[in-house]
C-alpha cells in the first residue's frame, strides 16, 4: 500500500508513508497519482485531491467538509440527532438579531466563532457589552446555551470505531475544558452508551478521525462539536498509536470489497 502525507506529525506510526510539503502538491502530482491513499492534506488541498485527481483521503471528505465549519457541524446534528445538541441558533450579523438572541437566551451563554479549536473562539458571554463585542466582530453568529457543567465526555474515534473516551474536567472557577487550556484528564467511569452513541453518529456521517465533545447532563448527552484534529494526550496516556489503527484501518478499506466512500458498519443481530 502506497501513502503519501501531508502531516508527518499525523502520519506517525504509519509505515510506507512518503511525506510531501502541502505546497508541493501540484508540483508531485505523478507521485501523488501513484499513491492507494492521501493522508492528512489541508483543507485547501481537498478539492483538488479528491475531485480533481481522484484520490482516496484520509480523514474522509465528510470528516473535513463537517468538522471544518460549526455551523455545518450544527446543522448535521440537528438533521441526525435533534435530541442530542444543546438548544443552538445561527444567525447572519443583522442589527434585528442583537436583541433577538437576548429575548431568546439568558446570560450567560455561550457564543462560538464558526472556524476554530483548542478552545478558542469560544466565548462564555456574561454581558450586554460582551454580547455587543461578539456580535460585530463576526458575520455569522453560533449562539448556545450554558450548561453548567464540571467536565465534558471526550471520545476519539479513528477509522469505523472509539479508541479511547474520557473526562475532561473544569479547573476551578474555570470555562474550558480542553487539555491545552487546563483541563484534567480522568478515565474514570466513562459511560459506555455515550460511546455508542458517538460511534454510530460518527459512521453514519462517515467521520473517521475526530474528537467528539460531549455534555453529561441529566436529559441525557448533548454534542457540543468535534474536532477532527484532536489533541493526543488521552490516547498517550493509554498507550495508543494512532498509526497503527489508521494503518490497519486502511488496509481494511484497500481491500475490492470495500467502497472507501461509505461507512463500515456493523449488521444488526
Amino acid at each position: 500500500m502506497q501513502l503519501v502525507s501531508f502531516n508527518p506529525f499525523r502520519s506517525l506510526g504509519i509505515p510506507g508513508t512518503v511525506y510531501v510539503k502541502p505546497e508541493e502538491i501540484f508540483r508531485c502530482k505523478e507521485r501523488i497519482r501513484g499513491a492507494d491513499w492521501i493522508l492528512f492534506p489541508e483543507f485547501w488541498q481537498v478539492n483538488a485531491l479528491v475531485y480533481g485527481l481522484k484520490k482516496r483521503i484520509f480523514p474522509s471528505i465528510s470528516t473535513y467538509h463537517l468538522g471544518h465549519d460549526k455551523v455545518e457541524m450544527t446543522r448535521v446534528f440537528w438533521t441526525v440527532c435533534p435530541q442530542n445538541v444543546p438548544r443552538t441558533r445561527i444567525y447572519a450579523r443583522d442589527e434585528s438579531n442583537i436583541q433577538k438572541v437576548m429575548d431568546e437566551f439568558d446570560f450567560p451563554f455561550v457564543a462560538k466563532e464558526v472556524r476554530n479549536s483548542i478552545g478558542r473562539g469560544v466565548i462564555l458571554i456574561h454581558s450586554r457589552r460582551e454580547w455587543f463585542a461578539y456580535a460585530h466582530e463576526n458575520t455569522v453568529w453560533l449562539v448556545q446555551e450554558y450548561l453548567p457543567i464540571h467536565r465534558d465526555l471526550r471520545v476519539v474515534v479513528i477509522g469505523a470505531k472509539a479508541v479511547a473516551a474520557y473526562w475532561r474536567e473544569i479547573p476551578e472557577g474555570g470555562f474550558y475544558s480542553n487539555v491545552a487550556r487546563g483541563g484534567r484528564i480522568s478515565f474514570t467511569g466513562v459511560p459506555p452508551e455515550a460511546v455508542s452513541m458517538v460511534e454510530r453518529i460518527s459512521g453514519n456521517l462517515n467521520i473517521n478521525h475526530a474528537g467528539f465533545d460531549l455534555a453529561e447532563t441529566e436529559d441525557g448527552y448533548y454534542f457540543f462539536e468535534f474536532n477532527p484534529f484532536f489533541g493526543l494526550r488521552g490516547l498517550k496516556e493509554r498507550r495508543i498509536i494512532p498509526g497503527e489503527v489508521i494503518y490497519d484501518y486502511l488496509l481494511k478499506l484497500s481491500e475490492p470489497s470495500h467502497d472507501p466512500e461509505k461507512p463500515i458498519l456493523s449488521l444488526a443481530g
